[in-house]
């Protein structure tokens, strides 16, 4: 680790720098020996400016990625554990990144196994990954499950990638159009209300609309933004409860379109997580106790987990997952496949690329079908302020002919 000191020469001058070491007693006597006298050794804070705003200090998934597919290639190629350790503590950018894969290395040097030293950071590394790696420690396979437990990382990741553009445009334009509307009725339709005032022009019903719409909102905002703040706050807070999370998850499965998106999206990462932990050894039980924590939707968690106490009481996962209505009988089919044959890590594969392909054909769609849909909703918005706006004016102008 790296370690700042400040210590007396022989002279009695103070100097101060960084030593790397493996503890501050090392650290210490490395200073002595160059007649340094030590008087204070602390690590080095790496986090600059992640200390002042914590999102800079925040490990990123597709560091894990990384770090997972590296370190399954050196082992692959000979290398030790410590030693790769210390390789990529060299190569990572990511101060935060630099900090774990040195407390890691430090445990693993001192005798910890690696899946109890990754234990120490939840936020990093999930739980599911702490069990396939003391999987592969057991089984001496941890490069082979470090190999695809990258690759399913990978998949995670670009599913998310691939909702997350789908749902990019209309959020932008959805945000555009509300910050453009904010604008005309806080500061152009002031101006142009005192126009038609001072031309005592006669107004339209749209107009006098917009103009009751202007006046609500610079009178009231701060009415409206403490309105919009405490029920913003209230949904997070009554979110947070176990029955507000059921019945807001339950809630969104039945959106039109976006619910089948979400549905496709927890069956793909259901079918590719349980067929992983499956094929790496885990047990069926503990296999679906852990894959319920990333369904990421409180039905779907609360199913799984009844679904592993029926199996535990002796009953097939394919017929105790046949109960639940929310899994289609495609999945429940090849889960009953997978069982006949002993190879349900194989099916759940299959599954999980069938569900991902259906994820990537919902975004298609509802990219095709939500562009239309938008710029009719953006045309039907101007043209009802530009008709609130023109038509005083264009009667102005008719009266003045």
């Amino acid at each position: 680790m790296r370690l700042v000191y400040k210590a007396v020469t022989k002279d009695g001058d103070y100097v101060k720098g960084l030593i790397d070491a493996n503890d501050v007693s090392e650290a210490a006597a490395y200073l002595r020996g160059r007649e340094l006298y030590p008087v204070q050794i602390t690590k080095q804070d790496n986090r600059g400016i992640s200390k002042y705003i914590p999102i800079f200090g925040k490990i990123k998934s597709k560091d894990i990625v990384l770090f997972t597919r590296q370190i399954s290639s050196m082992i692959t190629a000979g290398i030790t554990l410590i030693k790769a350790l210390e390789i990529l503590k060299e190569q990572a950018q990511s101060t935060a990144m630099i900090d774990l894969i040195n407390e890691v290395s430090n445990d693993v040097q001192e005798g910890t196994s690696f899946s109890k030293a990754i234990s120490k950071y939840p936020n990093a590394f999930s739980s599911i990954y702490v069990s396939l790696v003391k999987a592969g420690e057991g089984s001496g396979l941890l490069d082979k499950i470090l190999l695809r437990l990258a690759d399913n990382m990978e998949r995670q990741q670009k599913l998310k990638g691939t909702i997350r553009s789908a749902l990019m445009y209309p959020t932008i334009v959805i945000v555009m159009m509300v910050v453009v509307m904010l604008i005309m009725m806080i500061f152009v339709m002031p101006q142009l209300t005192k126009l038609y005032e001072s031309l005592n022009v006669p107004l339209p019903f749209t107009t006098q609309i917009v103009i009751g719409m202007s006046n609500f909102i610079r009178t009231f905002w701060f009415i409206i933004a403490g309105i919009v703040g405490i029920l913003t706050f209230a949904f997070y807070r009554w979110r947070k409860t176990d029955d507000g999370r059921l019945l807001s998850d339950t809630y969104f499965l039945k959106v039109p379109v976006f619910g089948k998106l979400i549905k496709e999206r927890i069956l793909a990462e259901f079918a590719r997580t349980f067929g992983l932990l499956v094929g790496t050894g885990t047990l069926v039980v503990d296999a679906l106790l852990q894959t319920s924590e990333v369904a990421g939707n409180k039905l779907y968690e609360n199913s799984i987990k009844e679904i592993a106490k029926k199996v535990e009481k002796g009953v097939s996962v394919g017929d105790a997952i046949g109960v639940y209505p929310i899994f289609p009988q495609l999945l429940v089919q090849l889960i009953k496949v997978g069982e006949e044959t002993g190879k349900i890590d194989e099916t759940m594969v299959k599954a999980s690329e069938y569900f991902e392909t259906e994820v990537n054909q919902s975004v298609k769609n509802l990219t095709t079908a939500m562009e239309p849909f938008i710029m009719i909703i953006l045309g039907i918005g101007v043209a009802f302020l530009i008709m609130s706006v023109i038509t005083p004016i264009y009667g102005l102008v008719s009266n003045i002919q």
